[in-house]
């Protein structure tokens, strides 16, 4: 049987994820077209500019959009393959999953399908959202059959591949890191690994089934997150205890089987922060692990508030006045500009409503504060600025652009290191 040709794709989705996807695969040749509901998303593709922040990614979409490779549109198109990248938050108090991009997504691309087209959920997913959004694109096209029902021999191929990369290193690591595919039928993962080894230099293993591939995914952010609760909750004993969390750290990774994770604000962005809880909302009984840790790091925030409330304090007893506190770091992780739920926003909110001084933050890869915190009076300063006016620093993330940050630089100011620096 010959190799699967794919002349051309579509990304529905052309955010963090499906914007890098969508060019790498332009970068080799194909004809992609990328789907966004965005308008202004849209328009700056298809100038060669892009609307995210994201190392060499400019370039490569600047590349192929003048190429003609990649343009970007509304509405889907007819295409050989479809990728569907979206949100998939979750929902209500007990977080359950928000399936309903994913429905969105099958839903716009239903008309448009044909027989023999791929479709490929890329969003990370609960455990059978694959199946769910076949289902979902059966109901909108009895006309084609599908591989629920008709296994191998169906019009239309459906695979789940996960993404897997590190914002701030999305391009190498598309190519470098190995791709879990997951199909319906054996059909389904061939053609949907023929599709990934376009670019993809590592490894595309294939699981038994969709949903192995999912909870794959899900396993591993749900790991991360439990090794990270250990380190925060750790920083919370040491902070009740008087001990310094970093030298205690320091001194037990010097046993050789020890690799204790560095503590922070807390868990953010758009995956460990909610993939736990895909697990939890499928098995609720068998996760206390995953939820306790869900739980350490979620209350993270409230107690870092708790450090700065105290040093505002002892401020005010010693100076008579409340303090400017400046927050350093806004972003859910290092070195990008997403503030997906940051639990560095978190603690701007919270230290905001504890009315502990005046509160200024220091954010160098964003021009403007969102929306929600702009609305508080929140000041966006410079580095520069924040040394000169705080009178208490707080580390929140540790940003290149803050390799030189430590107490010294404060001038013996008031300095909480949430998040360890490079000088610490």
């Amino acid at each position: 049987m010959s190799e699967r040709v794919f002349n051309r794709i579509s990304v529905i989705g052309l955010g963090y994820i499906g914007l890098p996807t969508a060019a790498m695969f332009a970068s080799r040749g194909i004809e992609v077209v990328g789907v966004d509901v965005n308008p202004h998303t849209v328009e700056t593709i298809n100038r060669g500019e892009i609307h995210i922040v994201e190392p060499e990614l400019d370039a490569v979409v600047q590349k192929v959009v003048n190429e003609n490779k990649l343009r970007a549109t509304l509405a889907p198109e007819p295409a050989d393959a479809f990728l569907i990248a979206v949100p998939t938050p979750f929902k209500g108090d007990n977080h359950d999953p928000d399936l309903s991009y994913i429905e969105a997504a099958a839903g716009a691309i239903a008309p448009v399908l044909s027989a023999g087209n791929l479709v490929v959920l890329e969003s990370t997913s609960p455990v059978g959202a694959t199946e769910r959004m076949a289902a979902w694109l059966a109901e909108r096209r009895p006309d084609l059959t599908f591989p629920t029902s008709h296994g191998e021999g169906s019009d239309i191929r459906v695979a789940h591949c996960p993404e897997r990369v590190l914002p701030g290193k999305v391009m190498q690591e598309l190519i470098l890191n190995d791709r879990v595919v997951g199909g319906i039928t054996q059909r389904c993962s061939r053609e949907a690994a023929t599709l990934y080894k376009t670019f993809v230099e590592g490894d595309c293993v294939i699981a038994s089934n969709t949903r192995v591939a999912e909870m794959a995914k899900l396993t591993e952010n749900s790991f991360r997150d439990v090794n990270i609760a250990f380190a925060n909750e750790l920083a919370n004993v040491c902070s009740s205890l008087d001990m310094n969390v970093w030298e205690v750290i320091q001194l037990a990774n010097r046993h050789p089987r020890v690799n204790i994770l560095k503590p922070g604000p807390g868990v953010g962005g758009h995956c460990i922060a909610v993939d736990p809880w895909f697990i939890v909302a499928a098995a609720r009984q068998d996760t206390p692990l995953i939820q306790a840790a869900r739980t350490v790091n979620d209350g993270r925030p409230e107690r870092v508030l708790g450090q700065i409330q105290t040093a505002a304090s002892d401020f005010y007893v010693r100076n008579g006045r409340r303090p400017v506190i400046a927050l350093l770091g806004l972003s859910f992780k290092p070195d990008i500009d997403d503030l997906r739920e940051s639990p560095a926003v978190e603690v701007a909110h919270l230290t905001l409503a504890s009315k502990a001084g005046t509160i200024i933050a220091v954010e160098p890869h964003i021009e403007e504060l969102p929306r929600g915190l702009r609305e508080t009076g929140l000041e966006l300063v410079s580095l520069d600025i924040a040394v000169e006016r705080a009178d208490i620093a707080v580390m929140l993330v540790n940003h290149q652009a803050f390799s030189d940050v430590s107490s010294a630089l404060f001038g013996g100011k008031d300095y909480i290191c949430v998040c360890r620096d490079a000088n610490e």
